[in-house]
């Protein structure tokens, strides 16, 4: 799926300074270090709605793994650029659910990534897809302005 421009979707953001460490010599912005603002940005969003735990990372002995992970690089952020995630759900299936992610330098209000990733809830001991419980369909649909609930 593609990821979404439009601000006004997104209900929740996370805020990052860009760190010496996460930049090469030219102080640009690794390209990897985005995906780790993206997994950032999810942690926090679930930990917020209550999805997660405020400590810790388990959901009632289940775990959500990645299946995908897909960014667009639109700009560059530098060393010391202050950066605003704007993270949202866009789509539920039985087992699975769609996170789309923008990027914003907040000084200049560009956006410079936008990306996508799917999560499937997981039995950690059989490896195998398990239905999202009520309780997370609750929460997010709540949360948010504009999901796609599909295969109800």
């Amino acid at each position: 799926m593609k990821p979404t421009k439009d601000k006004k979707l997104f209900r929740h953001t996370h805020d990052v300074i860009v760190r010496f460490n996460e930049v090469d010599m030219l102080h640009i912005l690794n390209n990897a270090v985005y995906f780790n603002y993206f997994e950032q940005a999810r942690i926090k969003y679930a930990k917020d709605l209550g999805i997660l735990p405020r400590d810790g990372i388990t959901f009632n002995g289940s775990a959500f793994y990645m299946a995908r992970n897909e960014i667009n690089y639109l700009k560059t952020a530098l060393f010391e650029d202050k950066l605003r995630i704007y993270t949202r759900v866009s789509y539920i299936k039985h087992s699975s659910f769609g996170f789309d992610h923008i990027i914003e330098n907040v000084k200049t209000k560009k956006i410079i990534a936008e990306g996508t990733g799917v999560l499937v809830h997981v039995n950690p001991v059989t490896k195998k897809s398990i239905p999202l419980p009520k309780d997370f369909l609750d929460k997010v649909a709540n949360f948010e302005k504009e999901v796609n609930i599909i295969g109800e």
